[in-house]
């Protein structure tokens, strides 16, 4: 344990002291929240995402560890083990070292080379092996034996290379040789399965039908794509490095001159990687590049699953929410402050019925009727129209209409939760309630949903979904307890991401409520069956309790610093109240003379803030976003169009721009930026307000190609003036009016744009 706290802490650049601390505090229960907000001091301030590396390595070390043990065990078991393999075992710092020292000493069934041993032969491998000055077929000969299957001199030799071969191929430096070939010179690369090339399925993959680069280059999306592909039947795989550059590093290590015994051990050394080393080792950098690409791509999954989760909450509003749909009609609820369904009904004001005057008179009567403050429209199909429709009837000006992105909405709707919430309705009705939900508590409803089900990440259903979940809950988690929950009006879905909590203690705070009321104060949580005094000290600074006597329930102080606070107003002559609404009062503390040995400076420092701002929420302000106008489908799009739009996802290759025609443009990552962009989570996130300029529009296909450049079409200052350049759509507009063509150049300008057009399209292909 000494030795694992030792790697961590210098791996993570912290100290053997902070390692320990966590690994003891996780150890006894405590959650990263609670540890990075309460446990300052003993941890050295260490941030979320330090406090999960150090949990994630303690727990791959401790896998490595049980592997050492079991390895151990069965070599001893063997009688093999010796004082030095022991020192090599433990002195192993990854499972592929570890891997590679059990080889020869790992149980196997019948090789070729433990035939050869069967058959007499291992004593002619030595010999060979040695390649002193050896005649081959003297040698080989004493070796035949009809009665042991050795019938030839050659049999003889066949099978001393065998035995040779395989010790090649378990020898410890020779695979980490090859190994690092692999990384370093491994090139991957697809054969199309002809028979299956016209398939409508397989056109999705058609980049990948003759694709070939250096596997150390592969990003993790298109490594994802591949094995997809591959794993549906389309393509096969194969991942190795040259063939002759491999076979070289070999004989530099096994053979040592040039005698014919030499060349026996250089036609082993061949059919020992072609054989057993090349099919082991590619199966081994599959799995380990698959690893890292699973990481890579959960890590972008998680990073737009905060940034959803923390999207800006509209508060505590009646809302009147709109599921879109044409002969279906709009699904219509209406919400109250707290999320409660009021009423709901269907209206057709859209094709093919259009009973618009009847929808219109609706609507009004509703707003009028429930004191609407805010409309909250899906952005799915019939979306722009039902906005339309919406802004043409004469609402209060005060009232405002919001699109809500509705990814997964659906499977809220169908889930069991949602089945509990509202037994009595359809899924039409639960499907607009979660999207009215959304836009005024996009967490809280969120959070009720599978992550997968949200429609941000890349291949996620590719990826280790044990790792992707647990990646994924870590984030929920973190979210949740950023922004505190309310107690009394949070749902079982929010309360059991609560620190400390979980599903069933989340719901036994449910049933208390419903039984007793709401909750005065946080010390009655402690009356809640099987919430304990450890639960209680975990969640208790995350729950919030508004209209409780003691103005610290409603904020992020722990009840264990309740004293402290308590101390700051006795000193100060004051109420606790007071210290809370004066900045002049706070401002005459002087935190130093509180610190102790369990309270430092960054707990005191936290209290303060709180005092300032109990319960703050981390969340920015809400804002209201509007598509352009006139531009509802794709069809409506033209090159060089400039239109407002939101981040819906963001990946490795880019980020996919929602502007209002059902269908999410990209902007590539070549083009986010004028500068170079290595990571484009570094230029954009999910639900960032954007303005992009559209490049291409493929209708048939349903794909956008849209730029956040200054000049996405890589045009010169001579080449600005030489053509009259769409700036604005209303310029565009403009120019269609007048008849006038959308470029001013000579025909040989006008090439050299189709050229670089496409190139932009060749590129978004890649």
């Amino acid at each position: 344990m000494e030795k694992n706290t030792l790697r961590i802490a210098s791996e993570l650049n912290i100290t053997p002291h902070q390692v320990e601390v966590v690994v003891s505090l996780l150890g006894e229960g405590a959650t990263i929240p609670f540890m990075a907000r309460y446990r300052k001091e003993v941890t050295g301030s260490l941030d979320e995402v330090q406090l999960a590396a150090i949990r994630d390595r303690n727990e791959q070390l401790i896998e490595l560890d049980a592997r050492r043990d079991a390895i151990l065990k069965s070599i001893e078991k063997q009688e093999k083990l010796t004082p030095e393999l022991t020192k090599l075992l433990e002195a192993a710092t990854t499972l592929a070292e570890l891997e590679d020292i059990y080889l020869p000493y790992k149980p196997k069934r019948k090789t070729r080379a433990s035939i050869a041993k069967e058959k007499g032969l291992e004593p002619l491998a030595l010999q060979l092996f040695e390649q002193g000055k050896l005649n081959l077929e003297e040698a080989a000969s004493t070796f035949v034996n009809t009665e042991l299957g050795v019938a030839s001199i050659q049999e003889a030799l066949d099978g001393a290379r065998d035995i040779i071969a395989e010790w090649i191929s378990e020898n410890q430096e020779a695979r980490k040789k090859i190994r690092e070939i692999f990384w370093q010179d491994g090139v991957i690369q697809t054969t199309l399965v002809k028979s299956k090339a016209e398939s409508d399925e397989a056109q999705k993959f058609k980049d990948y039908f003759d694709w070939k680069e250096p596997i150390k280059k592969t990003p993790s999306h298109r490594l994802l794509a591949m094995r997809r592909a591959e794993k549906e039947g389309f393509i096969f795989l194969d991942i190795a490095p040259s063939e002759e550059l491999a076979i070289q590093e070999l004989e530099k290590q096994f053979v040592k001159s040039s005698s014919a015994a030499s060349e026996q051990v250089t036609l082993a050394a061949k059919d020992a990687y072609k054989r057993l080393l090349k099919p082991t080792l590619e199966t081994e950098i599959r799995v380990e590049s698959k690893i890292q690409a699973d990481a890579e791509a959960i890590k972008v999954f998680a990073s737009n699953l905060k940034k959803l989760l923390l999207a800006s909450p509209l508060g505590q509003k009646r809302v009147l929410a709109l599921d879109p749909g044409f002969r279906s009609g709009i699904k219509t609820v209406c919400l109250g402050s707290q999320g409660e369904l009021l009423f709901d009904t269907v209206i057709y004001p859209l094709e093919p019925q259009r009973e618009t005057a009847k929808a219109s008179t609706i609507v009004l009567g509703l707003c009028d009727r429930f004191n609407i403050e805010a409309i909250a429209i899906g952005n799915g199909t019939a979306s722009r129209e039902t906005e339309a429709f919406v802004k043409a009837i004469g609402l209060p000006k005060e009232i405002i209409v919001v699109m809500v992105n509705e990814s997964g909405a659906s499977v809220y709707s169908a889930s069991e939760v949602a089945r509990e919430e509202f037994p009595n309705h359809d899924v039409t009705v639960r499907g607009a309630v979660s999207i009215g939900r959304r836009l005024t508590d996009p967490l809280a409803e969120l959070v009720k949903i599978d992550a997968k089900s949200i429609g941000v990440g890349q291949y996620q259903h590719d990826v280790d979904q044990h790792k992707l979940k647990a990646g994924l809950d870590d984030v929920v988690m973190s979210c949740v307890n950023s922004v505190g929950v309310e107690v009394n009006t949070a749902s079982k879905e929010l309360l059991s991401y609560v620190s400390g909590l979980g599903p069933s203690l989340a719901k036994s705070i449910v049933e208390y409520r419903n039984q007793h009321g709401a909750f005065k104060d946080r010390k009655e949580l402690n009356k809640v069956p099987r919430l304990g005094d450890k639960a209680f000290e975990q969640c208790a600074g995350f729950l919030r309790i508004r209209d409780s006597k003691n103005p610290l329930d409603a904020s992020a102080v722990h009840p264990e610093r309740y004293e402290l606070v308590e101390k700051f107003a006795k000193d100060l002559g004051c109420t606790i109240t007071d210290l809370m609404t004066s900045a002049e009062l706070r401002k005459k503390l002087d935190l130093k003379k509180y610190v102790t040995d369990s309270v430092g400076l960054p707990t005191l420092t936290d209290i303060l803030l709180e005092l300032e701002k109990p319960g703050r929420d981390p969340r920015e302000k809400f804002e209201v976003f509007n598509f352009e106008q006139g531009v509802h489908e794709i069809k409506d799009l033209k090159v060089g169009m400039v239109l407002p739009g939101i981040v819906t996802n963001v990946t490795n290759f880019g980020a996919f721009v929602d502007v209002g025609v059902h269908q999410d443009g990209l902007v590539h990552i070549s083009h986010l930026s004028d500068k170079f962009v290595k990571d484009p989570a570094q230029v954009v996130a999910v639900q960032q307000k954007v303005k992009v300029t559209v490049v291409e529009v493929d209708v048939p296909r349903k794909r956008i190609a849209l730029s956040m450049k200054s000049d996405p079409f890589g045009n010169t200052p001579a080449q600005h003036e030489a053509r009259d350049k769409p700036r604005t759509n209303q310029a565009y507009n403009q120019r269609q009016e007048q008849g006038r063509p959308q470029q001013k150049s000579t025909p040989a300008k006008e090439e050299s744009m189709e050229d670089k057009l496409a190139q932009l399209r060749d590129k978004f292909k890649r």
